[in-house]
């Protein structure tokens, strides 16, 4: 088993960490500069920022990589430094946990490369899997329990990621953000994802859905995911609340008491990882830390009763065009088409 199984085992759920980008714009960061520079340009404000997830409660945060790959460190005249700021962001993570005297996993945090995938994009899958394979290294070599892939919107990606990954012996998660109409803007609906697992060169240890819009959508996101996969270890990690744009800046609506609603609804929809994303604090976190240790198992949530608690749904399912979808595909009740794609 791996330190993420084992931990699982032992504690049968976990906290993650809330938000990277949101923390570190209250910490001075300018839009448009990149997060992943201050690895090396502002240490102590990143170790501020673990330690603040850890002293919350989380038993895993997230390393400061979400675009330390080679296709966005590019726009920041950067791409030579994906080793170096790799492994510096680990080392970071890594003190912190180790200084914390309890057990604190670091997941190495893989985010999409920033480019559209052939035929769309210019982008080869190949291409897509060294420039994958080459951030994990230096995530490996940091010295990071898990490979944490997030925030996937594209099929071929998440693929990409999977097979670089399997040069490593660490687990893989694998989360996307069904931000679109209750599927990712490519496409994919949470159930797809999970349908995906088989497909993948390296099994996830873990799958499920973080960022997107709501966190009452991330919520119907990972119902659908239990539903068809009862047995995964589900990652739920929302964000915090519903964001509004306020004059220049993005503001979330999710209190403390909202974030500790969600962590009990996210744990009876199935979900055994739980965190925050965009917008999450390490207070929200705290309240959800509280949340996790007084949990008691309840009856599995309706969508209905998620709405009432958390909020309404902000991009729900448009249920008409999927089934339009599927009477043009042949998999639904009405005619099928003459071919059908392998």
């Amino acid at each position: 088993m791996s330190k993420l199984e084992e931990l699982l085992a032992q504690k049968g759920a976990l906290l993650a960490d809330g938000a990277t980008g949101t923390n570190l714009f209250e910490m001075g960061l300018v839009s448009g500069d990149a997060p992943e520079l201050w690895n090396t340009d502002e240490p102590e404000k990143i170790t501020a920022l673990h330690k603040s997830f850890v002293d919350a409660g989380s038993d895993i945060i997230l390393t400061n990589t979400f675009g330390c790959n080679r296709h966005r460190l590019k726009l920041h005249k950067a791409e030579g430094r994906v080793r170096e700021l790799n492994i510096a962001a680990v080392k970071l993570a890594r003190d912190v946990a180790e200084a914390s005297g309890r057990t604190v996993l670091i997941g190495g945090s893989v985010g999409p490369t920033g480019e559209l995938f052939q035929p769309l994009g210019a982008l080869s899958y190949e291409e897509g899997v060294a420039a994958f394979k080459e951030q994990m290294e230096g995530l490996v070599e940091g010295g990071a329990d898990i490979l944490w892939v997030e925030t996937m919107s594209a099929v071929e990606e998440m693929k990409a990621a999977a097979e670089a990954a399997q040069n490593f012996d660490l687990p893989l998660v694998i989360t996307a953000s069904f931000d679109t109409a209750g599927k990712t803007m490519m496409g994919l609906s949470p159930k797809g994802l999970g349908d995906l697992q088989s497909q993948f060169a390296c099994t996830p240890v873990a799958i499920g859905s973080n960022c997107g819009v709501g966190a009452s959508d991330l919520l119907a996101a990972i119902m659908d995911i239990t539903e068809a996969y009862p047995d995964a270890i589900i990652v739920a990690k929302a964000n915090c609340g519903i964001p509004q744009i306020k004059g220049d800046e993005v503001v979330y609506t999710g209190t403390p008491e909202l974030m500790a609603k969600y962590a009990h609804m996210a744990l009876d929809a199935g979900a055994r990882i739980v965190g925050g994303c965009c917008g999450t604090s390490p207070i929200h976190l705290a309240a959800m830390r509280a949340a996790l240790d007084a949990h008691q198992a309840g009856a599995r949530p309706t969508l209905n009763e998620v709405i009432a608690e958390i909020g309404p749904l902000v991009s729900p399912p448009n249920k008409e065009a999927d089934a339009a979808r599927a009477e043009n595909d042949g998999s639904g009740s009405g005619r099928r088409r003459g071919r059908r794609r392998s």
